[in-house]
């Protein structure tokens, strides 16, 4: 069955993030100049304004704690139907607590999600050329 939900686009800022994304990794773009970790991608430092960025690899083992989320139970775009009631979540990354990352709670009922849940990214392959980093919880 083909992919029905919108697939994020590959931009000149957020390339490198979904390129890592599509190899089960996860780098975060970081300012040269302040130090600070700036996520989602953009073409400056969202602290200072800075161009100078590199990007940080964190690898493909990333666990977090959930910080906030909510519970859909209609969808809003079109391919949603069949994954309600979904939970999206914002989680905080343990290596990197100043980075938040959102995405979907997998493999758990919605009344089972608690903010300052443990939870590790998983990596859904949604076509051959993408992947999605997704959340399970920690068990």
């Amino acid at each position: 069955m083909e992919y029905q939900k919108p697939i994020p686009l590959k931009t000149q800022d957020n390339q490198p993030y979904w390129d890592a994304a599509d190899r089960h990794e996860l780098v975060i773009q970081k300012c040269e100049s302040c130090q600070c970790y700036s996520h989602p991608p953009g073409p400056a430092c969202a602290k200072c304004g800075s161009t100078e960025l590199s990007w940080q690899n964190l690898g493909s083992e990333i666990n977090g704690t959930v910080y906030s989320y909510v519970t859909s139970y209609r969808p809003f775009l079109p391919g949603f139907q069949d994954d309600l009631p979904l939970t999206i979540a914002i989680v905080e990354l343990e290596k990197t607590p100043t980075v938040r990352i959102i995405g979907n709670i997998l493999n758990c009922a919605p009344e089972d999600v608690k903010i300052g849940m443990p939870v590790k990214m998983t990596w859904q392959d949604i076509t051959d050329e993408r992947s999605l980093p997704q959340w399970v919880p920690v068990s």
